[in-house]
C-alpha cells in the first residue's frame, strides 16, 4: 500500500498497540495491518486512518466481528479472533 511518512508512523503505532493489547509479535501485527489495507492508498494528508486512535484500529483489525465493548478492561476471552494471514500470503514483512 502507498503511505506517507505520517501514515506509516501511524501504522507502526497501530502495530505497537496490537502487540501490547493482544501479546502478538510485531511481525504478525504488521501482517494483519497489511492484510487490512492492502491495495489502498494511505498517502493523503487527511486519511480516515487518522480519525481514530491506534487502539480503535487495533481492535477492529484483530476482531472480525463488531467490537461489543471498547473498554480496555473488557473480558475479550470469548471474542472470535481474526486469524493471522498465512505466512505465504505476502502480507508478512520480509525479514531477510
Amino acid at each position: 500500500m502507498r503511505t506517507s511518512a505520517e501514515s506509516l508512523e501511524y501504522l507502526y503505532d497501530i502495530a505497537d498497540e496490537m502487540v501490547q493489547q493482544f501479546s502478538i509479535g510485531r511481525m504478525e501485527a504488521i501482517a494483519r495491518i497489511n492484510q487490512q489495507w492492502h491495495g489502498q492508498d494511505l498517502s493523503g494528508e487527511d486519511e480516515l486512518l487518522f480519525h481514530e486512535l491506534p487502539y480503535y484500529w487495533a481492535l477492529r483489525i484483530y476482531y472480525p466481528e463488531n467490537v461489543p465493548d471498547w473498554s480496555p478492561t473488557a473480558d475479550r476471552s470469548g471474542w472470535p479472533v481474526q486469524p493471522a494471514p498465512p505466512r505465504d500470503s505476502g502480507f508478512w514483512p520480509d525479514t531477510k
